[in-house]
């Protein structure tokens, strides 16, 4: 684990400053299906606009526990403006929370936002302080919902492998998606379901001053977000089940910053799954269940799965750098980026060269130019790069065995990178960790009863 060091921080922005970042109760339109939040940053003040489609029953929303989670959803919605000064205090005098509510929420803003402070050199874990009024745990009646499930779907290749987990155990689903584009949308049409899209409207005025002199800008826990907006949705579409597609690699961390683990992915991640997971239980009397049907899963377990259909071979991309640039209006992969990188490398195994030919822009193992990208991922230089990628040592195991395959064997980044695999990690050293990746981990939240069907063929 590599340690993190980047520039002071802006003068003006020190600990001594008073800022608060305020919170203020949020507001939701049963007819228009219209949830507005507002917050408040020293003399900034922003709204952002929740929009869910028709079909509901409004009476779902006047629900105790939907009025909660509409409260819970405010706070973590509130990071993308939070993190323009990222002041100590975050308040919300008019909102209350259990010990659990606030728990989360803290974690959210000291561990969902870590990559935004190790980049930023902003130290605040252990310094933030919550001030909301207290919520008593009371017994909550017990939300009841329709036994079906909404299955959250990204674009890349974890969530269809799930959606292949659910049609092949015959189980019913929808697939959800918050501001659905580029290959979320191409997916969603290879699946052949009707989708539940909700749009989320940024303040305009926050996206600008995220540009300007003396503003903070960075990585913000977009999983916890959506999954907020997904137990809104679950509970006004009569869904008792929300399903994620993070597998157990998404835990590991990139770097030590702050006296902790700083990881990309913590809204992924095993612990925080279990977090909300208690949460959303908390405030539904048990009636919402939360987890992701891959947490068994190592990536190349993924890969393995994935590579068994290839109906999605051209709807899926994991690339952030063309969504970031094109909003994948052109092609799927950049070719270049770690995630491009990452998905090539643990798919090569399983699909070969002549299907990855059609899928990728080019061999992305034949090239010189990814060698560095490479060494990055599996350890051989600098830190795991701050994307959705798998372990380092997975990434190095499956490159490793691609050493053994003669398809792969001879290309350039394979050639390149073995012997200095042995140099790290020792001849043969990675040897179990192959075997390990194709060993499910029983750390999960899948219910017993449907984990049973679900990973029968999997």
């Amino acid at each position: 684990m590599q340690s993190s060091s980047q520039p002071p921080l802006l003068p003006e922005h020190a600990p001594d400053s008073g800022l608060t970042f305020e919170v203020a109760p949020p507001r939701f339109d049963a007819g228009a299906g219209v949830a507005r939040f507002e917050y408040r940053l020293g003399m900034l003040a922003f709204e952002e606009v929740l929009r869910f489609p028709a079909g509901f029953d409004t009476a779902r929303a006047t629900q105790p526990a939907f009025a909660r989670l509409l409260e819970l959803t405010a706070f973590i919605l509130g990071t993308s403006y939070f993190k323009l000064l990222a002041p100590f205090t975050i308040a919300a005098p008019a909102l209350s929370l259990t010990a659990a509510e606030e728990a989360l929420v803290l974690d959210i803003y000291e561990n969902g936002l870590g990559e935004f402070y190790a980049r930023n050199n902003l130290h605040r874990f252990g310094d933030l302080t919550i001030r909301t009024g207290r919520r008593e745990l009371v017994i909550t009646q017990k939300c009841e919902l329709e036994n079906r499930a909404l299955l959250l779907v990204g674009g890349g290749k974890d969530s269809l492998v799930s959606v292949q987990l659910f049609e092949r155990a015959g189980r019913a689903y929808t697939p959800f998606a918050v501001n659905p584009k580029g290959p979320i949308v191409t997916s969603v049409e290879a699946i052949h379901q009707q989708p539940l899209f909700v749009s989320r409207v940024l303040d305009e005025e926050m996206i600008h001053l995220g540009g300007e002199p003396g503003y903070y800008n960075g990585h913000v826990p977009s999983t916890a977000m959506n999954s907020m907006i997904a137990a809104l949705s679950a509970i006004l579409f009569d869904y008792d089940t929300i399903v994620l597609s993070n597998e157990r690699s998404a835990s590991e961390g990139n770097v030590i910053f702050d006296g902790r683990e700083i990881n990309h992915q913590h809204s992924k991640s095993y612990g925080f799954e279990k977090a909300i997971s208690a949460v959303f239980a908390e405030a539904t009397g048990g009636g919402l269940r939360y987890f992701s049907v891959l947490r068994p899963f190592s990536e190349a377990r993924i890969a393995q799965l994935f590579a068994r259909e290839t109906r999605f071979d051209h709807s899926f991309s994991s690339c952030n750098r063309n969504f970031r640039l094109a909003g994948h209006k052109g092609d799927l992969w950049c070719g270049a980026c770690p995630k491009c990188l990452f998905t090539y490398l643990i798919l090569a195994p399983h699909m070969g060269k002549q299907r990855l030919a059609s899928v990728f822009p080019r061999d992305l193992l034949d090239n010189l130019d990814n060698e560095n990208g490479y060494r990055e991922l599996t350890g051989l230089a600098g830190q795991k790069p701050w994307e959705c990628v798998g372990e380092i040592r997975e990434a190095a195991a499956v490159l490793d065995q691609l050493r053994s395959m003669s398809e792969w064997r001879d290309t350039a980044v394979v050639k390149k990178l073995g012997p200095d695999l042995d140099v790290q990690y020792g001849p043969g050293g990675l040897k179990p960790d192959w075997d390990a990746l194709f060993t499910d981990s029983k750390d999960h939240l899948v219910p017993p009863d449907l984990g049973e069907i679900l990973f029968a063929d999997a």
